[in-house]
């Protein structure tokens, strides 16, 4: 199979290799995947820059966790029926060698899960990371109720896209903060109510004045290094910051502030999903699916020979949606 591939971390173009490799094999309990498209998110991008939380533990990886395409083959256990369902892919990566970036990748079965027929793979390859990250940061500590004032810091993200729309389906009040005119437009067509420009606004004084005072039930935060010099400001008595994101690998908590408002932070990393919730949440997103109750962004698309320049347009933040690779 053709497969792109690194044996060092570095830059995009230092490092990322395109070349054959043996057709992988399914074992007991696994399927294989033949890929129609693969996704990029930013993880994938740290994690063969080396700035990711994991490791390098392999001589040779193949990228990129998430995917969509056709079970080809299974592994013994496996029910024979589900050769030629249609699936996108979880976790290909993490904890593993080889992920989508390929024409075939091998899997847990659980991890491939049935794409409904009106989603297409460029969009079940981006499904993933950003749907699951977005379900847990609305649904964790009991979720969003309808009316909550709920603060989506970078609305136009792919993982914040959809935080905006599930938080809009649960009727929520959803505020987010952008940096361009383009992603407040694209933030406002996924159900925003309330779009900040982060460049020209006092994001404090905008939330205060729009809840009348009362701040944000919830914020769902991609950069917790970078806003936690005023998210307190914002949060209202019992709120909830649920944190996915971080621009630095540290962060100063405000104690004062945040005690005083009982403020609580969660923590979470979607690839470390207890099995119970993980469940949960990919019944709730195959509900989305078949409903077409999301809207999916695939900003731009490279064949496998690319996944350098793909890798290079997610870094540089340079597309509004997705970015995915076709093997």
């Amino acid at each position: 199979m053709r497969a792109a591939f690194y044996e060092k971390l570095g830059p995009a173009r230092e490092v990322l290799q395109v070349g054959d490799m043996p057709d992988p094999l399914p074992l007991a309990g696994e399927v294989r995947v033949k890929i129609a498209a693969s996704g990029v998110n930013p993880s994938d991008v740290k994690m063969r820059a080396g700035t990711g939380s994991a490791a390098n533990q392999y001589p040779r990886t193949i990228p990129h966790s998430d995917g969509a395409g056709v079970i080809d083959q299974v592994g013994a256990g496996v029910p024979p029926a589900r050769i030629g369902q249609r699936v996108w892919v979880w976790n290909a990566r993490w904890n593993r060698a080889f992920g989508t970036a390929a024409q075939f990748v091998t899997l847990p079965a659980e991890q491939a899960v049935p794409l409904p027929d009106n989603i297409d793979f460029a969009a079940g390859a981006c499904f993933g990371i950003p749907a699951l990250t977005a379900w847990q940061g609305v649904e964790t500590d009991g979720g969003v109720a309808a009316g909550d004032w709920v603060l989506v810091n970078g609305g136009a993200g792919a993982v914040g896209h959809y935080a905006v729309q599930m938080a809009a389906l649960k009727g929520a009040r959803v505020i987010t903060t952008v940096s361009s005119a383009a992603k407040a437009a694209h933030a406002r067509q996924a159900g925003a109510e309330i779009v900040i420009d982060r460049k020209k606004e006092d994001i404090v004084q905008r939330i205060r004045s729009v809840t009348g005072g009362k701040g944000v039930a919830r914020a769902i935060e991609v950069d917790f290094s970078g806003n936690m010099a005023w998210l307190p400001q914002v949060m209202a008595d019992y709120g909830l910051v649920a944190i996915y994101g971080s621009s630095k690998p540290e962060a100063t908590v405000p104690f004062g502030p945040s005690i005083l408002a009982n403020i609580g932070y969660r923590f979470f990393i979607v690839y470390n999903q207890p099995p119970a919730l993980r469940v949960r949440a990919i019944a709730a997103l195959d509900g989305m699916l078949r409903n077409n109750s999301l809207k999916h962004t695939v900003a731009a698309s490279y064949p496998l020979a690319d996944i350098a320049t793909a890798h290079e347009a997610v870094e540089r933040g340079a597309v509004i949606g997705n970015v995915v690779v076709l093997p």
